[in-house]
């Protein structure tokens, strides 16, 4: 536990889990888009649908798709800067199986035609979990440099993968694999002890084989 468990984070807005929270599921949305948002369908479950708008949820997952973090101070007239750069968004309300109340389903479409689903949740203290991204479980806390490398479903990803991380020094302190079905798409969800170099990135999404990486750093850096 460190003092941020107990005092909560540096924010803009009432709540930890509402506000601040909100805001870094959208920035980690955006990351992993890996494109500025152009249309935003966001879902919200639970007390996000509850109470959100009295904590301004909605205002901070748009302020988080933009790119701003949770102690931005234009989170309060994010729609006003939403609307002034084109984005499109919409919000609607839906029941997620097994989810945490403060969860929400985003469907985004980037400006150069990039998409992404993902379901995620604001665990509390500020602290979120990307729990599917393209229907594809994740548990992804964004509190590790977290590399997220889409492959073929064949033997050989995992160590070509690692393998390539040890060469780099790059030490691996969790590892998850996922897979949609046998033969199909699998996805490797890897947090690092420390910043994977753009070059090992580009190394990896040339790999055959390999249809997607995305890097994802520390929400707080």
């Amino acid at each position: 536990m460190n003092v941020f468990d107990i005092m909560g984070p540096v924010m803009v807005g009432p709540s930890s889990s509402h506000t601040a929270g909100a805001v870094k599921i959208g920035y980690i949305a955006r990351k992993l888009l890996r494109d500025d948002v152009k249309k935003a369908k966001i879902f919200l479950h639970g007390s996000f649908l509850m109470t959100g708008k009295g904590h301004g949820t909605d205002k901070a997952l748009i302020a988080g798709l933009m790119g701003m973090k949770p102690d931005d101070e234009r989170i309060p007239n994010s729609f006003q800067y939403a609307n002034e750069r084109g984005l499109e968004y919409e919000f609607s309300g839906i029941e997620l199986k097994d989810a945490h109340p403060n969860s929400v389903l985003l469907n985004l479409v980037g400006v150069n035609g990039s998409k992404l689903e993902i379901v995620a949740s604001s665990i509390g203290g500020g602290a979120v979990v990307i729990n599917q991204i393209d229907g594809v479980e994740a548990d992804i806390t964004a509190a590790y440099p977290t590399l997220i490398v889409k492959n073929i479903d064949k033997p050989g990803y995992v160590a070509k993968v690692t393998s390539l991380l040890s060469n780099h020094d790059i030490n691996i302190a969790t590892m998850r694999i996922r897979r949609d079905k046998r033969g199909g798409t699998a996805v490797m969800i890897i947090e690092c002890d420390q910043e994977v170099p753009a070059d090992v990135t580009e190394l990896l999404a040339a790999s055959e084989g390999v249809k997607k990486v995305t890097y994802l750093k520390p929400v707080d850096d």
